[in-house]
């Protein structure tokens, strides 16, 4: 997983894509191919947070916790935490973040996924998606092609031994690209098929996958799954509790906006969301998308999973990480 830091602008290919891959078998790999609420950060950023100060006592008090499960990524605080993951997620949650996320985690030793989960669980944390399947590169899920179906079932398999190691509820799959040799209709029957077959396996184990639409102007020119509507249809068409939607806020601003009301016409299938403003992919507040009154938004609506801060930053080092968490504390000023 690419540095926040170093790659201001994200693509999906470098966020998700190397994730995935480094999830499934050699063998799977060469056979699938498989105007902002928030204010301006620089221009009108709400006051930080107070800083932990002593109390009477002697003690330090924690900054208080965030009202929604925002979830930053392993690697986005590691310029104040470090290196090493378990003290990037104790730094999270000392920061009073409630949740974090790893799209690598399927791709990490058993060893250290146990790890990560006992101390996710210590602290009262939510892990959001891990990446289990994603491909930038051809048509694949779309397509009746049964080696494909297969594989991807066994990868399905995979990810939910990762589910079990980590406690981690939610796994992501996004479908690759469309095909030039099918009519649309019969790419939405295929993947809804193929969706049915992985449902099979997760359901029983607990585990939900959800399927992300992304953008093709800006970042992924040619994938299929683009839409909230679209993916609606899929989840209803599937008809599993074991397969949802991530709704990645800044693919869809790009793609068709009008956020608030799709998230409002496709809730019962949204499963978890991503973050990042636009242009640029950045933190809340650096962009168009008026984020504090979407949480208030889902807030009042009583979401209760995860909103991952799948973004870079707008400056760099721990000024950039101190920046990140002032977004998200102005973005959080709501009222319900």
């Amino acid at each position: 997983m690419e540095d926040h830091q170093k790659n201001p602008r994200l693509s999906r290919r470098s966020l998700i894509s190397n994730a995935a891959l480094a999830g499934v078998t050699a063998s799977a790999v060469s056979s699938i191919g498989l105007a902002s609420g928030c204010g301006s950060v620089s221009s009108r950023r709400a006051p930080a947070p107070t800083p932990a100060t002593p109390s009477a006592a002697g003690a330090t008090e924690s900054p208080r916790k965030f009202k929604l499960k925002y979830a930053p990524s392993l690697g986005q605080f590691q310029e104040h935490a470090g290196k090493d993951p378990l003290d990037q997620i104790k730094f999270m949650a000392d920061e009073g973040f409630s949740a974090m996320f790893d799209n690598g985690l399927m791709g990490k030793p058993p060893e250290l996924q146990e790890k990560i989960a006992k101390e996710i669980a210590r602290l009262g944390m939510t892990l959001g998606p891990f990446v289990m399947y994603a491909d930038f590169s051809k048509a694949t899920l779309v397509t009746p092609d049964e080696e494909i179906r297969q594989q991807i079932v066994n990868l399905t398999k995979q990810a939910v031994e990762t589910s079990k190691r980590a406690n981690a509820k939610w796994a992501l799959i996004a479908p690759g690209c469309c095909s030039q040799r099918l009519e649309w209709d019969y790419q939405t029957a295929n993947l809804v098929d193929n969706l049915r077959r992985c449902a099979e396996v997760a359901e029983p184990a607990g585990m939900v996958i959800v399927i992300e639409p992304l953008n093709w102007w800006a970042d992924h020119p040619g994938l299929f799954l683009q839409k909230i509507p679209q993916a609606y249809q899929i989840c209803k068409a599937v008809n599993s509790p074991s397969v949802k939607i991530v709704d990645d806020l800044y693919h869809q601003q790009i793609t068709e906006g009008n956020l608030i009301p799709n998230i409002d016409k496709a809730y019962s299938e949204i499963a978890a969301f991503h973050l990042g403003d636009n242009p640029g992919r950045r933190e809340p507040g650096t962009g168009e998308i008026n984020y504090k009154n979407i949480f208030r938004h889902l807030a009042r609506k009583g979401y209760q999973g995860t909103l991952c801060m799948e973004h870079g930053k707008s400056k760099k080092g721990k000024e950039g990480e101190r920046a990140v968490i002032d977004a998200y504390r102005a973005c959080d000023s709501f009222e319900v």
